[in-house]
C-alpha cells in the first residue's frame, strides 16, 4: 500500500530522530487545505447543471427573498460560469400565488422556487390559498432571519419601552407593516401584541420592497420584520428589539426580546423547492449544489453583511426537519386562531 505523507515527512524512521508532533500537525493541515482547494471546484463542477436555472420568487423585488436570490445568483455564476440563474417574479397572496402554481412548472431540475417557513404552514391552515403544505416540495433550506421590530428613523419612539408605553396609551393606533397575511411577519405581530399586552394594527404588504417605501414615507409607523431588513435599511429605520439568543453584531445597541423579559427566538426560514414531478436524482443534485453554494466564503460574507443566519438542511435531513417545523407552526397557528 502506498501511503501519502506531507512534504518533509519521511516514510521511515531515522535512528534517534522523530519529526516533532507540532510540525507533523502543521504539515497535515497544509495538505488538507491544499486538497480542499483542489476538491471544491471539482465538487462544484459535478454539481453544476448544464442548462440555465429559472429561479421563481414568490415576492416582489427588493425584499429579503430577492436579496438572498441575488446573492446566490452571483456566487453560482462564479462557480458555474457556463450557466445563468434567471430570476422570475410571481408575487401575490403573501407568496401563496406562486406556491399554488409551482407544481405546474416542469419538473426538469431547472425550475426552482423560493419558499418560506412558516408561511407554507400558516397559509393553508388559514384556508385562503389554493395549496396545501404537502403540495410544496422543499429540497434545501439555506438561511434563517430572526424577527425584528423596527420604526422609521425619524419616529419619536426611540426605545422598546417607548413603543410599549405609546401602544398602551393609544390602542390600535400604531400601525406595523409586514410581508403578507398569515406569514412569519403576521404571526410575529400577533405574538408581539399578546406577549406585551398591547394592541397594534398589522398592515400586510406584498413584500418587503413596497413596505420599505411606506415606512420611510410615514404611511405606517414601523414594521415587524427581520434583522436583515433592519441592517439593510440602517439610517432609514431603527430596530427596537430582535428575536435572537444574543444581540446581533451589526445591531449592538438593539436588545433581544429575552433581555426584555420574553423568551422569543424565532423568525423566517428561506429555501428552495421544486415541482412534485421532479425526480429524486434531480432533487439530490440541486440539494448538493445549494449546500456547496451555501459554504462558499463569498456567500458567508454576503449573508453576514445582510443579517442572514446560514443553515444547511438538505434532502437527507428534510423529512425530520419538516415534521418538527410543521408541528411547531401548527401549534403556533392555534395560538394565533388561524383558520377559525
Amino acid at each position: 500500500m502506498l501511503t501519502l505523507l506531507p512534504a518533509g515527512v519521511s516514510g521511515c524512521r531515522r535512528s534517534g530522530s522523530h519529526l516533532p508532533i507540532t510540525r507533523l500537525n502543521r504539515s497535515i493541515k497544509k495538505l488538507i487545505a491544499l486538497l480542499s482547494v483542489i476538491a471544491v471546484p471539482a465538487v462544484f463542477a459535478q454539481a453544476c447543471l448544464d442548462k440555465n436555472i429559472l429561479y421563481w420568487q414568490a415576492f416582489p423585488p427588493g425584499g429579503e427573498s430577492d436579496l438572498s436570490a441575488r446573492h446566490q445568483q452571483v456566487v453560482l455564476k462564479k462557480r458555474c460560469p457556463a450557466i445563468d440563474t434567471i430570476i422570475q417574479y410571481k408575487a401575490g397572496a403573501g407568496g401563496g400565488l406562486m406556491w399554488a402554481q409551482m407544481n405546474q412548472l416542469p419538473g426538469d431540475g431547472f425550475n426552482i422556487v423560493g419558499i418560506n417557513l412558516p408561511h407554507i404552514v400558516f397559509q393553508p391552515i388559514e384556508g385562503q390559498v389554493q395549496y396545501k403544505t404537502e403540495d410544496v416540495t422543499p429540497v434545501f433550506w439555506f438561511h434563517y432571519t430572526p424577527d425584528a421590530l423596527v420604526v422609521r428613523e425619524s419616529s419619536p419612539i426611540k426605545t422598546f419601552q417607548d413603543f410599549v408605553k405609546t401602544a398602551k396609551a393609544n390602542p390600535e393606533k400604531i400601525s406595523l407593516g409586514g410581508s403578507g397575511l398569515n406569514s412569519a411577519n403576521h404571526g410575529a405581530h400577533e405574538r408581539l401584541n399578546a406577549a406585551f399586552g398591547v394592541k397594534t394594527t398589522y398592515v400586510p404588504f406584498k413584500g418587503t420592497g413596497d413596505m420599505t417605501t411606506s415606512i420611510i414615507g410615514g404611511h405606517v409607523d414601523g414594521a415587524i420584520s427581520y434583522t436583515a431588513f433592519a441592517i439593510n435599511n440602517k439610517g432609514k429605520v431603527r430596530a427596537l428589539a430582535v428575536a435572537m439568543e444574543k444581540r446581533h453584531p451589526l445591531l449592538p445597541d438593539t436588545p433581544t426580546f429575552r433581555e426584555l423579559g420574553i423568551d422569543w427566538v424565532d423568525g423566517a426560514y428561506r429555501g428552495i423547492g421544486v415541482p412534485k414531478s421532479t425526480s429524486a436524482e434531480l432533487k439530490k443534485r440541486l440539494s448538493d449544489l445549494w449546500a456547496v453554494l451555501n459554504n462558499d466564503p463569498e456567500m458567508k460574507e454576503l449573508a453576514a453583511k445582510s443579517g442572514f443566519e446560514l443553515v444547511n438542511v438538505g434532502v437527507e435531513q428534510m423529512d425530520t426537519f419538516m415534521k418538527e417545523k410543521i408541528a411547531l407552526y401548527t401549534e403556533g397557528a392555534k395560538r394565533l386562531n388561524l383558520g377559525k
